[in-house]
């Protein structure tokens, strides 16, 4: 455990002092909000249900791309200064090198989602604070979106994090990470704009609770599974 946080907090400590990663994420997910936004527009002429679907793929779409930015870096440091070899010698198994990294990862992901679920929602008139008169609206339920964001944006950077230490050694990394990683994070995708959509339609928490179970289940099973394989990946 000792191994993970350290790890864990030296990158978090270079990525506060930098600020490279999370300004790249972050201008990486606004540019695509304020895309999507300009294309899509905001609620008028769409029904409770399409504005909260538009939303909710808006918002994930923009934090899919970011991750994969976001996980470019994970090990791109260490590749760049030519000490990736000394960090697979750090004392411990290797994946507890895995599991620092996601965490390093994490951190400035969970900043990037707390900045863009808001900004997203209220661009497309998602927020119930935005509804207009007369018009269907429904409390925003923001602590159960919260719920969502962190095991969305966590199964993002299981995701993410795994195939950046496969891609990391190789020419084309940016171009391959979303290659390999994205077919792998598509229940992810669903999963997250199903139970955001469903939220912020009122829909009854019966229905969205089994989304919310499957990305538990997921992110559990990601990182268990990519805590296992690390070693023969990084190896490779």
């Amino acid at each position: 455990m000792s191994t993970i946080f350290h790890l864990a907090a030296k990158d978090l400590r270079v990525a506060g002092r930098t600020r490279d990663t999370l300004l790249a994420t972050a201008f990486f997910a606004g540019l695509v909000l304020l895309v999507l936004g300009l294309a899509l527009g905001g609620n008028v002429g769409r029904t409770l249900s399409q504005t909260a679907g538009v939303a909710s793929g808006a918002v994930w779409t923009a934090l899919a791309l970011a991750a994969a930015v976001g996980a470019q870096r994970a090990f791109a440091q260490e590749q760049e200064a030519g000490a990736l070899e000394q960090l697979t010698l750090y004392p411990g198994p290797h994946g507890a090198l895995y599991l620092g990294k996601l965490l390093g990862v994490l951190g400035p992901l969970l900043l990037v989602a707390a900045f863009t679920l808001p900004a997203g929602l209220l661009l497309f008139g998602a927020a119930g604070a935005d509804c207009a008169p007369g018009r269907e609206c429904v409390p925003t339920p923001w602590s159960l979106l919260a719920l969502v964001t962190g095991l969305g944006v966590l199964g993002f950077a299981a995701g993410t994090t795994f195939y950046g230490s496969i891609t990391v050694s190789l020419r084309a990394r940016e171009a391959l990470l979303p290659a390999l990683a994205f077919p792998i994070l598509v229940p992810v995708v669903i999963a997250t704009v199903r139970a955001t959509s469903g939220l912020l339609e009122g829909l009854p928490l019966a229905e969205v609770w089994p989304w919310i179970i499957f990305l538990t289940a997921f992110d559990v099973g990601t990182i268990i599974l990519a805590t296992l394989l690390f070693p023969y990946a990084v190896e490779g």
